[in-house]
Order: C-alpha cells, then sequence, then structure tokens
C-alpha cells in the first residue's frame, strides 16, 4: 500500500478537478513552492497513484445518451469460463466499465450507447454473443444526482 500525506491528496484533489492546472497554478493552490510542488506530482505518477490526465466529456454533446447499469451472472465459473467473459468485455468499446461483484450478480457492467435501438442491437449482437452468461438483467439510467471523479 502506497502512503500518502495531506499535502500528497490536495494535489490530487486539485488535479483531478482541473488536470491541466499550471504547476504554479497547482503549488498556489495547494500552498507550496513550485520546486517541490512539481517533485511531489512526479513522485506521485511514479508510484502509480497518479496514472494519466484525461479530458471529462458530456456523454449527451459526444452522442451517447443511454446509460444502462447491467448486472451479469454467469452460468459456471470456472477459470476458462471467468477467463473468456472477461476478454470478450474487455474488447467490447460500449462497455466503459465492468465490475466483478459479490452477491447476485456476478459482474456489473456500465454500457453507454446513442439510444434504445443501439442498446438492442448492442445485446442482441455484442452482450448475447458471450457464451457462459446465465442471465442480464438491466437498469436504465434516466438522471444522474452526483458524478464526481474526485476522491474525498
Amino acid at each position: 500500500m502506497t502512503l500518502m500525506d495531506a499535502k500528497d491528496r490536495q494535489i490530487v484533489r486539485a488535479l483531478q478537478k482541473d488536470g491541466r492546472l499550471t504547476n504554479q497554478d497547482l503549488a498556489d493552490r495547494v500552498a507550496l513552492s513550485p520546486s517541490p510542488c512539481l517533485r511531489r506530482v512526479r513522485l506521485l505518477e511514479e508510484r502509480g497513484i497518479i496514472t494519466g490526465y484525461a479530458a471529462r466529456v458530456d456523454a449527451k454533446a459526444y452522442g451517447l445518451s443511454v446509460t444502462a447499469f447491467i448486472r451479469i451472472a454467469l452460468q459456471r465459473h470456472e477459470k476458462d469460463s471467468v477467463r473468456l467473459f472477461e476478454a470478450r468485455v474487455i474488447e467490447i468499446d460500449e462497455i466503459l466499465e465492468c465490475h466483478l461483484m459479490t452477491g447476485d450478480a456476478d459482474y456489473l457492467l456500465k454500457v453507454m450507447v446513442a439510444d434504445l435501438d443501439a442498446y438492442e442491437a448492442f445485446v442482441r449482437n455484442r452482450l448475447h454473443a458471450i457464451p457462459g452468461i446465465a442471465s442480464i438483467n438491466t437498469s436504465l439510467v434516466y438522471g444522474v444526482v452526483k458524478d464526481s471523479k474526485v476522491f474525498p
């Protein structure tokens, strides 16, 4: 486990809110001088805490107006079945996230598509093509209350 102090956490939160901050602006926000701030950012990157920088995009403006959370249960749980399912999920662009779960479902998928017709095509042509799925249970998102990528 990699330990972070309060200043490291401040730096991470500031960069999560605005990854385009200059080092000087970041240093000002976290009350450090620029050299130690840059040194800390580089260490956070080297230690794998900061793994990259990305633009946040409005999904609807991008053309993806339907978000679905899909619970998947597998028929079998031997290594080959699990590996095959996970390998196929990784290849499907519409699946943005795949979480291994406890409870009634084995996996929770976050899927984004253009519309309900695209969702139907995704299920029929992409999801059903993966062997070993016992059940598919979908919840469609009709609103977002909180969408934070910033750690506490």
